[in-house]
């Protein structure tokens, strides 16, 4: 008889990883579908940084490595933080590890448990109330709308602490909207968060180097609250290395002991020959990150063009990242012959199925109202798509 815990039973399947499935199944049908739905650059990995891992092969990397990582990779995440950043952090207080999902997992369930809260700005990525659920943990939703640009207000964030608030989580630019955080709107935050010493961050800044707003600004800036916010980030997006997993956090050091305890006894450390290869992406050339995020700006500009030309989809311009999250609720109660389009959910696997593209339900991020599009691909392929999906829902009536 299968019998499984609780614990697992309590988790929502992945709805962006679902739709990819399904999209891919469609295309071993021989259907072609543009897939939207991802969350990872479509460039390759940059030259120099796949020379240093064939390198750190023929030099026999290939042995366990502390459980944060390597030093000489932590030593490059201080320079990095130093150098992009103006933040001071030492070797011992970088976690390296199996992407930035591991990262913020490893700390909710470092800092949170049973009757603590985890505030969670929605729209939010889908798997941070997920993690909050495995730390038996409650997740609280701070709704933000398109109205205003999907980022939550210090009185939004007041209002909704309490004295069982534990952390909370700030993802600047943001998936799924591609919403950036400006240094005076951190600031505001960060005032706020001072007031509560119990109260800590988690600041995802994986998308740091996406965005179309000049320097990225950090919430770990703010002397007030530094010792009390933890920045999740890594080699992922910026430098086209999702399939490498390397990610890491910069914290307090009691955090990040804590951390590295509770890794030690999971997964220990990731992989050597992509600790190696994230080093060079971090100490090498930084044309390639700028070249990428040109790039991500030129399809920004095409593909809000695109939305807006497509009547019934309201859509703000995204300042990072490289998705847009247009608010389709206009579609909702509309049918195409027996089928009706009741929300976000359905319109998406409507457009996957009728219109041949491969987009995700805005209820799987905490808004219910918007879908989410992936621009990580071709130009050429995003014209085709965007008529495809005008087509698609002009029959709907």
């Amino acid at each position: 008889m299968e019998h499984l815990s609780q614990r697992l039973m309590s988790l929502a399947p992945s709805e962006t990883l679902a739709m990819s499935q399904k999209s891919a199944e469609l295309r071993e049908k021989g259907i072609d579908v543009i897939n939207l739905s991802v969350g990872e650059p479509d460039f390759h990995t940059p030259e120099h940084i796949k020379e240093a891992a064939k390198k750190a092969v023929d030099e026999n990397f290939s042995f366990y490595s502390p459980v944060p990582g390597y030093l000489s990779l932590r030593k490059a995440i201080c320079e990095k933080l130093k150098r992009e950043n103006g933040l001071d952090y030492t070797p011992e207080q970088i976690v390296c590890s199996n992407g930035a999902k591991q990262s913020v997992c490893n700390v909710i369930m470092a800092l949170a448990g049973p009757g603590d809260e985890v505030i969670v700005p929605a729209p939010y990525w889908v798997s941070y109330p997920q993690m909050v659920t495995l730390a038996d943990a409650k997740t609280v939703i701070v709704s933000a709308g398109i109205e205003q640009d999907f980022k939550i207000t210090p009185q939004q964030l007041e209002e909704t602490i309490t004295p069982n608030t534990r952390i909370l989580v700030l993802c600047s630019p943001s998936n799924p909207t591609g919403s950036v955080y400006t240094k005076e709107e951190l600031a505001a935050l960060a005032e706020v968060v001072a007031k509560h010493e119990n109260l800590y961050v988690v600041a995802d800044e994986i998308y740091e180097h996406i965005n179309y707003i000049g320097h990225h600004e950090s919430i770990a800036q703010f002397d007030a609250i530094k010792d009390r916010v933890v920045i999740v980030n890594g080699v992922s997006k910026g430098y086209a290395m999702t399939g490498w997993r390397i990610g890491w956090i910069a914290a307090p050091l009691w955090i990040a002991k804590a951390c590295n305890k509770l890794q030690g006894q999971y997964t220990s450390g990731p992989s050597s020959i992509a600790q190696k290869a994230a080093e060079a992406a971090y100490l090498g050339d930084q044309a390639c990150v700028g070249q990428m995020r040109e790039a991500f700006q030129r399809r920004r500009d095409l593909v809000v063009a695109l939305t807006k030309d497509i009547e019934g989809l309201k859509v703000n311009e995204p300042t990072g990242a490289f998705y847009v999250f247009p608010q389709c609720s206009s579609f909702f109660g509309k049918r195409n012959g027996d089928r009706v389009i009741n929300n976000a959910a359905d319109l998406a696997m409507y457009l996957l199925e009728e219109g041949h593209v491969a987009c995700v339900g805005g209820g799987a991020f905490g808004a219910p109202d918007c879908i989410r599009m992936s621009y990580a691909t071709s130009d050429e392929n995003l014209r085709e798509a965007f008529r495809r999906i005008k087509d698609a829902l002009a029959k709907l009536v």
